[in-house]
């Protein structure tokens, strides 16, 4: 077969795992072919550019040597034909132009989504991989790029206890995760940051004052918190008015804020840290490298199997796999999940 193989949406690590994963197995089970498309989705809707510009042949000789590297050797876009005059429709014509037999989109749900409404409307033969550092799509326990972002977060949180303890400081870390707060949760957890705040469950001024008073009697100076960027500080969750192309508006902001309050309520010095897109970059660890490749493996099976539509997934440490429509929305952190952990603020 001749499969097209895509990324789309904000980079992150494990990603040329996958497309090395899906190459070398699919070669090598099926004999199939690759075609890499470029840019996620404006590899196919943009005929303004040359071609070669577009996409490139897959082998397992040039996927060789970039199961550590991270980013993505198809690169990237936020491009989104849904909001384009005939989008879909250009997707299509590419598809048959290129003389694609299916076509693998690694993606979160923004690019997930456009595989869906391809599928839905025109039975392209689609399957969608996950991946977002965010940890935020349904139908998945996990995705490829968390936990290397959450890692990043663990070890800034262990770089800057000595610093805070040093200095009696309050330190801020604010962290990706969009509008949840999966990396703050377990970047937080694992680092022993002294208090957590995600937006699905926020905590008032005074909650947060309280347990770094209560930190004070116990005769610890200092505090670690750590805050997501899409936390609403006193209602108001911090954001541009510049939108990218499925309407999202650019967070971040809300350590400062926080920063300026809790030093004119404490007393306490505070400094901000902002690991920003090294939660993005660098090396994949280990575990976002296995599972890309399991879904990688997976998703050349679908395409085999005829089972488009469908997205590859982690439930309960297994590899499997569900309808693209249920991906659609945001998975949350349950309730349930963050008071379990409220124990260890303080």
């Amino acid at each position: 077969m001749n499969i097209g193989v895509l990324t789309g949406g904000g980079d992150c690590p494990g990603l040329n795992a996958a497309i090395r994963a899906i190459v070398k197995y699919g070669s090598k089970r099926y004999t199939d072919r690759f075609v890499g498309i470029k840019y996620g989705w404006k590899g196919l809707i943009n005929k303004s550019m040359p071609i070669e510009e577009r996409v490139t042949e897959l082998t397992p000789v040039t996927v060789s040597g970039i199961l550590t590297k991270g980013g993505t050797i198809l690169y990237s876009s936020r491009t989104n034909p849904l909001s384009q005059e005939n989008g879909l429709e250009e997707l299509r014509l590419s598809f048959d132009e290129l003389g694609l037999d299916a076509l693998i989109a690694i993606g979160g749900e923004d690019t997930l989504g456009v595989a869906h409404a391809a599928f839905a409307k025109f039975s392209l033969p689609i399957v969608g991989v996950p991946k977002t550092i965010d940890n935020d799509l349904r139908g998945t326990d996990t995705t490829i790029g968390f936990t290397t972002a959450y890692t990043v977060v663990t070890e800034a949180v262990d770089r800057l206890h000595s610093t805070a303890e040093s200095h009696d400081m309050i330190h801020v870390i604010e962290v990706m995760g969009r509008n949840t707060g999966w990396i703050a949760l377990r970047g937080g957890m694992a680092g022993g940051a002294d208090i957590i705040l995600i937006p699905e469950h926020p905590l008032s001024i005074e909650e947060i004052c309280s347990l770094i008073e209560e930190r004070r009697r116990q005769g610890k100076r200092f505090s670690i918190i750590v805050v997501a960027e899409g936390y609403p500080l006193e209602g108001q969750i911090i954001k541009s008015e510049q939108k990218d192309a499925f309407g999202h508006e650019q967070l971040g902001g809300v350590g400062d804020r926080l920063a300026a309050i809790l030093k004119a309520k404490t007393g306490f010095e505070v400094r901000v840290t902002n690991p920003a897109y090294m939660q993005r970059g660098g090396i994949p660890a280990a575990y976002d490298r296995f599972i890309a490749i399991e879904l990688g493996e997976r998703a050349v099976d679908l395409v085999h199997n005829k089972r488009f539509g469908r997205m590859t997934a982690i439930a309960r440490n297994q590899v499997t796999d569900v309808e693209l429509s249920e991906v659609t929305g945001t998975r949350k952190v349950p309730l349930e999940l963050f008071e379990k952990m409220r124990w260890l603020f303080g």
